[in-house]
């Protein structure tokens, strides 16, 4: 937004007058300098700070690799999910989760399934399609992070950073027009309503036929500051977004043909769309956000901050699937001549749609209270941050019956976006389980400049989990095999099942720090994600131990003279260790052991910033050579000892950059690329890889005005057909190419 100057405010009069003591011997008055327009992401792709730990620090202070996506990148790429958002940054990949949902990787291990999402620092649980309306910035954490969020995994964390209210008056209006009827319309109001407080509101549309994919979402996030530069602040904001969307729910892998001939892929056009025009995807979050910033002087403040959030999801998705594909015996279904391989399909194969869905709901209560300070003890500097954090989830999970009678037309690889319609209404749906998970932790870290180019971090927190299990109706078959036997994994309706555990991160890192543009690390940090991460216990989970994971960074962080353009490098070596696997030694199919370990172990490389005054650039690269199952139970679904892990590519990265040709010109490119992986528990039988890809991105930008900016951008130029998200049975293609031109206008 465009920067209005603002008259300071009243507290700020005296700000650089010291705290006394009068002689009457009462208590310091404590002045605090006001900030009249925070820096925002909104005027550069760099960042030089992060609030991705608990509080505000300068990246160079973290000893961990940091990617910052800035809302000038976010505007720049026109991205409005998270998943796009995190496509700028390497060593991201997507499954294709089972229930529909997007399970997001980093250097291999699972984020999104172990609740490493948050927004402003607390936890965001995996039930909606994220938006970027809202967004200041994004920021991920590379690395073990439990120390500083408890439960997490070892690849690291996403945080959310929304936009707060400033002391100014600033206006945008934002739309965007594109390719598959694509609408998009946001507002930014900002308005200072006095000397030390302000009103910000965002909504969002967007709509979009998306070839037979429909998207229609819905968003606000009003929020008010008080007391915005003196020493108590207190932020009361709500945050509502709706989706209301087709779903994708993928295509099959293609069978090889005996002679071993093609890739596995659909040769085929990137927006055709087998699904019905009746799948949806209905849900969202609601969420009320109440924050207290005590600052005891400039470098000390307590901040504690209540989130209470509902979260709902309701999907009726296509199974898509060849008609024509041998079952388990080697048997064709009635009325296939031949099986369906990379030499016979054709736009007359036969594909069946099935029945997916999931409904289900979630509410949260997050409260987090964080001291951070610097203070000088024992000769040496400090920099401390304490504090703890409670979180109660309450999950239910519905089932849905379908009258018997009710079926999903076929259709062929040749007629893609047929418009056909299933009225599922009549669907019976009943509560199927209940989750209550209880969680609390304490943490203290400190940062101590133990000379003057070298600092040391220390971190340590406690964990205590409670989860409670309610099976409603009855949880698998009671009896399993030909002939049939007792299944182990059956749970009996209304059942009721609980498991605590308590656990101990640690973090330690040290920093050498020559220069004011350079910073060089080391790092070591645990993690650990339980039994409950999914919301269930079955009788073989309830009585498993978490997971454990460790990670292990050598890296620097060097920005140039001008303090413009960052450079972030890191090789690391990333553990994990006591992983959960199915015991094959147990005829118990429900016995589990902690017997898994795999590791990846890589570089990364990042350059975000001004090269000049007018070329800006945005790169960010990672190689993982060496990636390894290192053991396993050898059960059946397990990977194999030696294999290389799931979606943990050898090569990915992106790059882009724009540069002003003309005082009101902007022309601006990039590349996103993959090498190619496999599906995570890929059967031992199969070969399936997704091939690598590159696709490229172009933009142009007019500022008519002070006022009006248009921009073109075209995704996908050539549009590629390539695998975005992955899965043992099927793929989601990526976007095809869309061209999208927008209108922003700024007050």
């Amino acid at each position: 937004m465009a920067q209005q100057a603002a008259s300071p405010a009243a507290p700020a009069a005296s700000a650089a007058a010291p705290a006394v003591i009068d002689s009457g011997g009462s208590l310091p008055q404590i002045r605090v300098k006001a900030t009249a327009a925070e820096p925002t992401g909104k005027q550069t792709y760099q960042a030089t700070t992060t609030r991705i730990g608990k509080g505000k620090q300068d990246l160079r202070d973290v000893p961990q690799s940091v990617t910052v996506v800035t809302e000038k990148l976010i505007d720049d790429r026109n991205i409005d999910t998270m998943k796009e958002a995190l496509k700028q940054t390497a060593g991201i990949t997507f499954q294709a989760a089972e229930g529909g949902e997007e399970d997001i990787r980093l250097r291999g291990f699972s984020l999104q399934s172990t609740g490493d999402i948050f927004i402003d620092g607390m936890r965001d649980p995996a039930f909606y399609e994220r938006d970027s309306f809202n967004w200041d910035r994004l920021e991920l954490l590379r690395g073990s992070a439990s120390m500083l969020f408890g439960r997490g995994s070892t690849g690291g964390a996403v945080n959310q950073v929304t936009k707060q209210p400033q002391l100014s008056n600033d206006y945008q209006v934002s739309t965007t027009f594109g390719t598959g009827n694509y609408l998009r319309s946001t507002l930014d109001l900002n308005q200072r309503t006095g000397e030390t407080t302000a009103v910000r509101i965002n909504t969002m549309l967007t709509q979009a036929d998306n070839y037979g994919n429909k998207i229609d979402n819905k968003g606000i996030a009003p929020t008010i500051r008080y007391g915005i530069g003196t020493p108590d602040e207190v932020s009361v904001g709500l945050y509502h977004l709706e989706n209301n969307t087709g779903i994708h729910y993928g295509l099959p892998w293609v069978p090889q043909s005996a002679s071993g001939g093609g890739d596995f892929m659909w040769k085929n056009d990137p927006s055709n769309y087998y699904g019905l025009a009746s799948d949806y995807l209905r849900g969202g979050t609601t969420q009320g956000n109440l924050v207290h910033t005590h600052k005891f002087s400039e470098t000390s403040e307590w901040r504690t901050a209540l989130r209470l959030a509902r979260y709902e999801r309701d999907q009726r998705a296509s199974t898509v699937r060849f008609r024509c594909v041998p079952n388990n015996l080697g048997v064709l279904p009635a009325g296939c001549a031949q099986a369906v391989t990379t030499d016979t399909i054709s736009d007359s194969t036969v594909l069946n749609r099935g029945f997916q869905a999931k409904i289900m709901n979630m509410d949260t209560e997050y409260l987090q209270s964080d001291y951070s300070g610097k203070f000088k003890w024992g000769g040496l500097d400090h920099s401390v941050q304490a504090g703890g954090d409670f979180a109660h989830e309450q999950f239910e999970s519905f089932s849905a019956t379908n009258p018997a009678a009710l079926a999903k037309p076929t259709t062929t690889v040749g007629t893609p976006n047929d418009g056909a319609f299933v009225n599922e209404d009549a669907r019976t749906v009943s509560l199927n389980r209940e989750f209550d998970m209880k969680a609390a932790g304490v943490y203290v870290q400190d940062m101590i400049q133990v000379a003057s180019k070298w600092k040391v971090l220390a971190g340590l927190r406690l964990d205590k989990l409670d989860g409670r299990f309610h099976a409603i109706a009855a949880q698998g078959q009671p009896t399993t095999g030909n002939p049939p036997v007792p299944n182990p994994c059956y749970t009996p309706p209304n059942s009721y099942s609980q498991r605590s555990d308590t656990l101990w991160s640690k973090r330690f890192g040290v920093m050498y720090q020559p220069t004011a543009t350079q910073s060089y690390h080391f790092s070591y940090g645990t993690s650990f994600n339980t039994s409950g991460d999914t919301y269930q216990f079955d009788p073989g989970t309830v009585n498993t131990p978490p997971e454990s994971s460790r990670n292990i960074e050598l890296g620097a962080k060097i920005d140039n003279a001008r303090g413009d353009l960052s450079t972030r490098f890191a090789i690391f070596h990333a553990t994990k260790y006591n992983e959960r696997n199915r015991d094959a030694e147990s005829v118990n199919a429900c016995n589990y052991v902690l017997s898994g370990e795999r590791h990846a172990v890589g570089a990364e490389f990042d350059i975000i910033g001004r090269i000049t005054p007018e070329w800006e650039v945005f790169g960010s690269y990672a190689f993982i050579p060496n990636a390894k199952v290192d053991s396993s139970s050898g059960a059946a679904g397990t990977e194999l000892v030696g294999s290389r892990p799931g979606l943990t590519p050898r090569h990915s990265g992106t790059i882009w950059s724009t540069y002003k040709v003309l005082p009101k010109w902007r022309i601006g490119g990039g590349l996103n690329a993959r090498s190619g992986v496999i599906p995570v528990g890929r059967a031992a039988t199969s070969s399936v890889v997704a091939p690598r890809y590159i696709t490229g991105d172009l933009m142009a930008e007019f500022e008519a005005t002070d006022v009006a900016t248009f921009k073109l951008n075209i995704t996908n130029v050539t549009d590629e057909h390539y695998a975005d998200m992955v899965y043992r049975g099927h793929y989601i293609p990526g976007k095809p190419r869309t061209v999208q031109v927008n209108m922003t206008l700024k007050f």
